[in-house]
């Protein structure tokens, strides 16, 4: 009797922890439900949303619509989780020269906090910018 009790309690927690909802798709919600402002973005640890600095132009909203499309500052282009993780974001736009591959440092309902590193196409530090944006939901 102590055996079959302890199977169908195991066989019980098993059931329930299969049924939970995946955190992809909690990361995939609260992605696109808020539209996103922009708090600080900063290149080597230093703000560069100010005129004619480099992230300038993601200075304000930010939507990641559920069909893919988006909105990121002053561009409109597409985004995408590359696996099934979901703790790396892609952002394409024509507006940039390549892809933008980011990793997602923190995804709540509240924040939004992204890194990536990309080549400095200017060579005034003579290697990688590196890149951290942060979003508050509207």
């Amino acid at each position: 009797m102590k055996n079959l009790m302890l199977f169908l309690i195991i066989a019980s927690m098993l059931a329930l922890t299969n049924c939970s909802k995946d955190d992809s798709d909690d990361r995939y919600e609260l992605l696109t439900n808020p539209s996103w402002a922009s708090d600080s973005l900063l290149v080597n640890g230093f703000d560069a949303s100010g005129p004619g600095q480099q992230l300038e132009k993601f200075k304000g909203s930010a939507k990641f619509n559920k069909d893919g499309s988006g909105t990121f500052g002053v561009y409109k282009g597409t985004w995408r989780f590359p696996d099934k993780t979901r703790t790396t974001l892609v952002i394409v736009t024509d507006s940039l020269p390549f892809p933008l591959t980011t990793n997602i440092v923190e995804l709540t309902d509240k924040s939004l906090k992204i890194t990536t590193q990309v080549p400095d196409l200017t060579g005034m530090t003579g290697g990688n910018l590196n890149i951290r944006m942060t979003f508050k939901a509207k």
